[in-house]
């Protein structure tokens, strides 16, 4: 006999040593079975206590029954108000044994089925861990039965062993739980979201898959006013609203920062899609109470599609957050969803992002320049260095499309250091060829290197690199930049022109405020805007700017260059208003580097017109 039971010990552990979360149910039922059959008993069944809401739940039996687990009353039974057999499993220590009597018990009602018998036994060992029931395991037979010493050690190693697989697979679900989740909020993480919509996204029905991304609106004046520890408080509280206005099976999971994602579990059209995230807006907004203060934040909600197979997982949600970010630059509060047109645009920008800083950093970008002429004469006087990118899918960029997105990667310094120390030794191999020696060679420079002292090191370096004097170089700063920061780069500007270097502000006349400020300025040269060039001669307001911004730069004492010449009659009113320096596909288009140094070392010293100008030339060289 006790062989025997060594045995069956031993088989119930080398069972239950394989099973994990998935197989854990089936292997139970399995081994209850084997246990039922050794002893001669009639049912068995194994319970986990969940202390958190007083209740034993049903997690495996032998024989399994047809009952309904929605009605089953033996699924869950809450410890509080349950009969003595179900009330003694909260927190035994010890086996307990039933056997027949008067009184029946709600378990031994249900557990006979419809077998119809006199009486009926019950034996129940616990599950422990530590110093905590953590459930039971139990036989049931129809009819008496007496459990022996051996018999009852054999229980207790047995439930010993369901109790460590059930402790295995709490500690999975637990480490499970964590890797899905967000910390602070509870909410599904990033991970899990992804995981969901790679599920998704290859499934083969051809639903539409809806995505709904949450980006918080000034979230970050309440931690910068309040603290942190209030910030985490209120996004816990914007959590658990958006768990309650989720429906059933919506999957709701926090990015990162104050920026959330609901995965709707049923498909949507893109209007049923714009609807929901419409009423989601609006129920969350609300004040909450945190901090000792009363405070609400709105919502910028983007709305992107994609049926099963037509988008990546990392395709969509970046269409998404491109329609949220839409949303927010809009002013916030509002719902948007993604068009045809913002999905191309975010694919652009997420293309230039990607290969941009490879394209600086390994020499892929190139130059052309643009001649700076006199009108009166066609003579090149200055060149302005433009940047290229030639896009190995995309073809030649020009700086308005990838520009603005080094910016935004605080790559807007190492492009521009690029640019200036390329042009500076293209210059100087024109000069070295027989390029007249008074072109000056004009260089754009971005905000990000204005406001940071290091530009003067960076400047200085290239011209002693190339040989250059500083009188050969024109640094063009926009009127914008001028305007937001003057302070912070004051001092850099008057540094910049100890160094024996020209100042140009380019696009002159867009950011009025300047004026103000234009006294102070150590700048040399004001280029006016070409949109209020372009169209002299058709409209009266441009001309009257156009005019006030010459008499203004001839009271600085400061040169005059108009930019965006295309047409003579453009070019004619400009000489009439004793403006002779000019920039324009009229008399230049931007060229490549070879092009431009045969221009400059052309035996005619550079002497140019466009092909359409319809002035006599003596006007021109007046």
């Amino acid at each position: 006999m006790t062989r025997s039971l060594d045995a069956l010990v031993t088989h119930v552990a080398t069972v239950l040593m394989g099973a994990d979360a998935a197989s854990a149910r089936a292997l139970s039922e399995g081994v209850l079975g084997d246990v039922v059959g050794h002893f001669g008993v009639d049912a068995s069944f194994l319970r986990r206590n969940e202390h958190d809401i007083r209740a034993t739940r049903l997690v495996a039996e032998w024989p399994p029954r047809s009952a309904d687990e929605a009605s089953d009353p033996l699924r869950l039974v809450y410890f509080a108000g349950a009969d003595p057999v179900f009330a003694a499993m909260e927190d035994f220590t010890e086996p307990t044994f039933i056997r027949p009597g008067p009184e029946t018990s709600e378990y031994q009602r249900h557990i006979r089925v419809s077998r119809r018998v006199a009486v009926t036994s019950v034996a129940a060992v616990p599950l422990r861990s530590g110093d905590v029931t953590t459930g039971s395991l139990g036989f049931v037979k129809f009819g008496d039965r007496s459990w022996d010493e051996l018999e009852v050690n054999a229980l207790q190693a047995i439930a010993s062993l369901f109790a460590q697989l059930h402790g295995r697979i709490e500690a999975e679900e637990r480490l499970r739980h964590i890797a899905d989740h967000d910390e602070l909020t509870g909410l599904y993480n990033r991970r899990a979201l992804f995981r969901e919509l790679d599920r998704r996204l290859s499934a083969d029905h051809g639903d539409c898959i809806p995505i709904l991304f949450l980006d918080l609106d000034r979230f970050k004046s309440i931690n910068d006013y309040l603290g942190h520890a209030v910030g985490d408080e209120f996004l816990r509280g914007f959590a658990d609203r958006l768990r309650e206005q989720a429906m059933a099976g919506d999957l709701v999971a926090r990015l990162g920062g104050d920026e959330f994602v609901i995965l709707p579990a049923r498909p949507m059209t893109t209007s049923g899609a714009y609807a929901e995230a419409t009423r989601i807006r609006r129920a969350v907004r609300e004040y909450v109470s945190v901090g000792g203060e009363q405070v609400i934040r709105t919502v910028s909600m983007g709305v992107a599609l994609a049926a099963p197979g037509a988008a990546t997982t990392t395709s969509l949600m970046r269409r998404a957050d491109t329609a949220a970010r839409t949303a927010k630059q809009a002013g916030g509060d509002s719902v948007t969803v993604l068009s045809a047109e913002m999905s191309a645009e975010a694919d652009f920008r997420s293309d230039v992002e990607m290969h941009l800083p490879a394209a600086i950093a390994h020499d892929e970008l190139l130059l052309h320049y643009q001649p700076e002429a006199d009108l009166r004469t066609g003579r090149i006087l200055a060149v302005e260095a433009l940047v290229r990118w030639q896009h190995p899918a995309r073809g030649l960029l020009p700086p308005g499309e990838f520009v603005g997105v080094a910016e935004s990667m605080n790559l807007a310094g190492a492009l521009g250091d690029w640019v200036l120390r390329r042009a500076c030794r293209d210059f100087s191999s024109w000069r070295t060829a027989g390029a007249p020696e008074d072109v000056v060679l004009r260089v754009n420079v971005s905000p990000a290197q204005l406001v940071s002292t290091r530009i003067v090191g960076t400047v200085e370096a290239a011209l002693t690199e190339y040989g250059l004097p500083g009188s050969a170089l024109c640094l063009e700063i926009t009127e914008h930049v001028v305007v937001r920061d003057l302070d912070a780069i004051r001092g850099t500007l008057r540094a910049l022109q100890a160094l024996g270097v020209y100042l140009a502000i380019d696009d002159f006349g867009t950011g009025a405020s300047v004026l103000s400020h234009l006294k102070h300025l150590p700048v040399d040269v004001l280029k006016i805007d070409q949109g209020f060039v372009r169209n002299l001669g058709r409209n009266a307001a441009d001309l009257a700017i156009v005019r006030a911004i010459i008499s203004l730069a001839a009271g600085f004492g400061h040169e005059i260059v108009a930019e965006g010449v295309e047409t003579s009659i453009a070019a004619t009113m400009l000489l009439e208003l004793g403006c002779h320096r000019a920039q324009g596909f009229l008399l230049y288009p931007p060229v490549p580097a070879d092009a431009m140094a045969a221009l400059l070392v052309d035996a005619d010293g550079g002497e140019r017109y466009g092909d359409d100008v319809e002035l006599p030339l003596d006007r021109f060289r007046a």
